[in-house]
């Protein structure tokens, strides 16, 4: 059996293990697949396993952000040029996908391309055939495509958003990994882990978290999910000054702010977890000085993503001024 925790795949509750059963299942395959989940539910991660679980192990594992692709240049960027192509290409250049031969491109936010984008994308999921700007042949590219995406794409194709006939040729293999909310016992497994690759980064001693802070760890939302735990323990472990890990819940979960009287359980979590979004958001904006890419440089999150949050709350620096 393969011990996942070496992919950094760390966990041991069934909605996890679900998914981790299906990624060794699609690393067996070759087929296009797509991976569905919240931001910092480890998208990339389980990209990655697929890729060195297969026989592509070998070859290179590309990581594509499709949101910092830019229209005009998407072609350039995914399909390379050849010299000459436009006024500044002094030489050959490859593109992404060939670069990847042989072994894997992981398209990930693939909810975030253009029109244009999508067909482009499209057409060479066709028959992995590409033609580099200025080229007069096309080539083929042996590559695996892995596809991620934190919105429900079936949504943004009822919604109009996004090429039905794209979304089949992604979805052929699919996971949707669980919120950490969702991984009963996982935030203690994981926080472990953490603070044992910060003592093994930093050369201190590892420290136990202790009984208090798992206890709330258990309880608490995580709207974040992984990356906003990794984060947290990262901090606390470097600032740490006894022989324990002791961080305080936050205020909405110490106020019990998610028991509240005729609220169902589902109903009581939805609410927890937009109080926490909104309050954390407002003080984000507010520390970046109303700068959004500041915003998202210090919370690790995509600018894009970041800006649809502060949308759906009706954050904005004037509101932080009001």
């Amino acid at each position: 059996m393969e011990d996942f925790s070496k992919l950094n795949l760390i966990g041991q509750s069934p909605a996890f293990l679900g998914a981790v059963a299906l990624i060794g299942k699609y690393a067996t395959c070759d087929a296009t697949a797509l991976i569905e989940g919240e931001t910092g539910t480890g998208k990339e991660v389980a990209a990655r396993a697929i890729h060195y679980l297969s026989q592509r192990r070998g070859f290179p594992f590309i990581p594509v952000n499709c949101a910092a692709l830019p229209d005009t240049l998407i072609e350039n960027e995914l399909f390379g040029h050849r010299r000459g192509a436009y006024t500044d290409a002094r030489t050959d250049q490859p593109g992404l996908v060939a670069l990847a031969r042989g072994g894997t491109l992981f398209l990930d936010e693939v909810d975030a391309l253009s029109k244009k984008g999508q067909v482009t994308l499209l057409r060479f999921l066709q028959d992995r055939q590409f033609r580099p700007l200025g080229a007069t042949r096309e080539e083929q590219a042996d590559v695996r495509v892995v596809a991620a995406s934190n919105r429900d794409l079936e949504r943004e194709v009822t919604a109009g958003e996004f090429r039905l006939d794209l979304f089949y040729r992604l979805k052929l293999l699919h996971i949707v990994l669980p919120p950490l909310r969702e991984r009963c016992g996982d935030p203690k497994l994981l926080a472990e882990h953490f603070v044992g690759s910060a003592a093994g980064r930093y050369g201190k001693p590892r420290l136990p978290v202790d009984r208090a802070t798992l206890d709330w760890f258990e309880r608490y939302a995580w709207p974040g999910n992984i990356r906003e735990l990794e984060n947290l323990v990262h901090r606390s472990f470097l600032l740490v000054e006894g022989p324990q890990i002791s961080i305080a819940a936050p205020d909405n979960l110490r106020n019990a702010s998610q028991v509240r009287s005729g609220l169902n359980y589902r109903q009581a979590k939805s609410r927890a977890i937009a109080e926490f979004e909104s309050q954390f958001l407002s003080n984000l904006l507010s520390r970046a000085q109303g700068n959004v890419s500041a915003a998202a440089r210090i919370s690790g999150t995509e600018r894009r993503q970041l800006g649809r949050l502060l949308k759906k709350y009706g954050i904005s620096k004037q509101t932080l001024q009001a």
